[in-house]
């Protein structure tokens, strides 16, 4: 049990650090994904064409624009969602041993907390990340602003607090995401358990990426009109847009499916799944090398005790 609880300790630390390695890797997959999910006349090309377009009209470093306001708010999620995690963890569990639905119950209160917290910032890093955009959309109206804290200001002066939480009803959806992944990779896991009596890391993260591919693909509707409603700068639906009321989602939902067809709301999801890809194998080297680090360590020190 000990091992066991090393081994998660360990996930958590591979995960809060490895999303920001991973997010600064594979960045220009995410600006590609946001390009595609916000200006709804760019046409639906492969990932790396849509790349190279960007490059070509607005400079080579264009991929990485934002890159610091995404990575600041990227590190005060983590730190927001694994502080709520452990504390209500010690709370309830209080020593005995904690079950995968208690850890899935904490994540699901953790993740909502997480979204009530850091909406704002995840509204100014997308708006700052857009900036500057050479967008095929007449209707996008282009912002100035000269930093994460000129940002804050002025969407506060222009169009009111409430505006910081823009997006947040789809955010709070989307924090049932770990819990259709971790379906799915329990299912899957059962199915190879069938076929042989042990599982190896590889068959884990394997499981794992599928798991997340799908979790990602059936919520992915839902992270475009996040996305549309944190940038927030379309000239749509001007009476009720701020909150991003159910009525709002249904509204863009049936607006994308009547211009576009069901693909449209699957816009830039080659990119998204890219990244959610490339990012588990990135977290799966950097968890086996560290748990053969750890556990080396940890063999010579229980060698040295006894």
């Amino acid at each position: 049990a000990g091992e066991d609880t090393e081994k998660r300790e360990l996930l958590h630390t591979v995960d809060g650090n490895g999303s920001v390695t991973a997010m600064t890797v594979f960045f220009p997959l995410d600006t590609a994904r946001l390009r595609l999910q916000v200006d709804e006349k760019r046409k639906s090309k492969t990932t790396h064409m849509v790349l190279l377009e960007i490059i070509k009209e607005e400079g080579i470093l264009a991929p990485y624009r934002g890159w610091f306001p995404v990575i600041s708010s990227l590190c005060c999620s983590n730190f927001v969602y694994f502080y709520t995690f452990n504390s209500l963890k010690a709370v309830w569990v209080k020593g005995q041993r904690s079950t995968t639905g208690k850890d899935l119950v904490v994540g699901f209160v953790a993740g909502v907390v997480n979204v009530l917290l850091t909406t704002p910032l995840w509204v100014v890093n997308t708006r700052l990340k857009l900036q500057g955009a050479k967008f095929r959309n007449e209707d996008i109206v282009p912002t100035n602003y000269k930093g994460i804290i000129d940002a804050f200001h002025q969407i506060i002066r222009d169009e009111g607090i409430s505006a910081l939480w823009n997006g947040t009803f789809p955010s709070l959806l989307l924090v049932f995401n770990p819990a259709i992944q971790f379906m799915f990779y329990e299912g899957l896991k059962r199915q190879l358990l069938k076929k042989r009596m042990k599982l190896s890391s590889l068959d884990v993260f394997i499981i794992g990426a599928v798991a997340k591919a799908i979790a990602t693909t059936l919520t992915y509707p839902m992270q475009t009109v996040q996305s549309i409603l944190r940038f927030g700068r379309h000239r749509l639906n001007p009476e009720n847009r701020t909150l991003g009321s159910l009525r709002n989602i249904l509204y863009l939902l049936h607006q994308r499916v009547r211009r576009f067809g069901i693909l449209g709301l699957y816009k830039g999801l080659e990119a998204k799944l890219l990244q959610t890809v490339l990012t588990a194998a990135l977290m799966f080297l950097v968890y086996e090398k560290l748990t053969a680090a750890t556990f080396t360590v940890m063999g010579l020190k229980r060698a040295h005790t006894h």
